[in-house]
């Protein structure tokens, strides 16, 4: 008789989220040896703190094959509640509540901050003698985790389809940009990445031959609203519209900042918008041409549109959290599986192990050697890196009476064997 096993996911949402924990689910019944029950943590490490402990191993067998092509979070649920060091109470009661249930084997699904999370409860529990494998499985649409060498990971699960939607919807916008632009000639647009410019860069993927008149602005330039706006004007003489994509973290001066559980500004919460303010200062100041500047946030439908997920990352968020569960047995604890890619021309990944403590709290950026001379565009570099991740292949989503089906697993929850707690940031 093996041990219990805990998935749990913290932070944002991502396309492919539950494709890892399909292959969490899968890869734990390879081992019955080792691992016995399964139990899923609902809303991450807050179900845990709460002893809310999902029973994993008897849900429906079609909902579990429908979790890769549901997107976002709302499988198992997850949350934003931070754990510092000086939360002694919070991560004693994580390790009394694994205690408790046997959990042997604990898979931590998320990014930066979750890593950090995973290394200090991989640490904590070794401390106290209890026989927990700690697993980090990475997470996040943003790409920052990581290195700016891309050595301990060559992209993170969630991106590559967060990429093709922005690859989709800058094709779009163009069309209906074409066509308005004698009255709204300029459409802003804003994507996330409050420091990293991952995302906004995938824009250049809809039009690789540079065929559209389309400016990024990354968090990582040095462009300020007055040089945008300079900018924009000289595109407008030239081609009579533009298309402005700007990183949330494009610094336009106050927004009336709302943060998140990790300290994080949640720019869809807060007062302003860094695109509501580029088209406000564009119109206000005069544009070269005759029209208007409209602007548009997408906010977390970059994050939880399941049509434009990419086969190649759902596939890769499967495998890596596979690999996730494989490193727990035979490695031990401390691990984050990893993606990589090989250094042959054909794009080919393979996965691997990093320490948690290398990536725990980690921001990578995007390299400013792919930044274009006057940091408007990206270089065929970042094209040739990030291509390949947003796949050519639509996701099979059934769709049933012109809806589309998504998993629903039962939340039939272990019994508590502990009394009850209230985490120390909800009190």
């Amino acid at each position: 008789m093996g041990q219990n096993a805990l998935v749990g996911q913290s932070g944002g949402p991502s396309p492919v989220l539950n494709a890892s924990l399909q292959g969490v689910l899968h890869a734990c019944r390879d081992y019955p040896n080792s691992i016995d029950k399964l139990y899923a943590a609902w809303h991450g490490v807050e179900g845990i703190l709460n002893e809310q402990l999902i029973d994993m191993s008897a849900q429906p067998a079609e909902e579990i094959e429908l979790l890769r092509f549901t997107p976002s979070a709302g499988a198992i649920g997850t949350c934003r509640y931070k754990l510092l060091p000086d939360q002694g109470e919070d991560f004693q009661r994580i390790i009394d509540v694994c205690r408790a249930h046997d959990i042997g084997y604990f898979f931590y699904i998320g990014g930066n901050d979750s890593m950090d999370t995973a290394h200090k409860l991989s640490d904590l529990a070794h401390e106290q003698g209890l026989d927990l494998r700690v697993s980090g499985i990475p997470k996040t649409i943003d790409n920052d985790v990581g290195d700016q060498q891309f050595k301990l990971i060559d992209h993170t699960p969630g991106y590559g389809s967060a990429a093709r939607y922005w690859t989709s919807i800058i094709q779009d916008v163009n069309e209906e940009n074409r066509g308005m632009s004698p009255s709204e000639c300029v459409c802003v647009l804003q994507a996330m990445g409050r420091t990293s410019g991952f995302l906004p860069a995938a824009s250049r993927l809809a039009d690789p031959d540079r065929e559209m008149p389309l400016q990024i602005y990354m968090a990582e330039s040095s462009h300020t609203l007055e040089s945008l706006a300079h900018n924009v004007n000289l595109q407008l003489q030239k081609d009579g519209r533009c298309i402005v994509v700007v990183s949330e973290g494009f610094d336009v001066g106050s927004l009336g900042e709302a943060h998140d559980g990790f300290g994080h500004i949640e720019y869809g919460a807060s007062q302003l918008c860094a695109a509501q303010v580029v088209s406000n200062y564009l119109n206000e100041n005069g544009l070269s041409v005759r029209g208007q500047s409209s602007w548009q946030m997408p906010g977390v439908l970059q994050r939880s549109t399941g049509i434009y997920a990419s086969m190649v990352d759902i596939e890769e968020a499967y495998q890596v959290a596979r690999q996730a569960v494989r490193i727990g047995i035979d490695h031990g604890s401390g691990w984050m599986a990893t993606i990589l890619r090989t250094p042959s021309q054909d794009y080919c990944a393979y996965y691997d192990k990093v320490p948690l403590e290398k990536v725990a709290n980690s921001v990578r950026h995007l390299p400013k050697s792919w930044l274009s001379a006057d940091e408007l565009d990206v270089t065929d570099d970042f094209i040739r890196y990030a291509q390949p991740l947003i796949g050519d292949d639509w996701p099979p989503i059934q769709i049933r009476n012109g809806r589309q089906r998504f998993a629903r697993l039962e939340l039939n929850f272990a019994q508590k064997k502990l009394p009850d707690y209230t985490p120390i940031r909800c009190r």
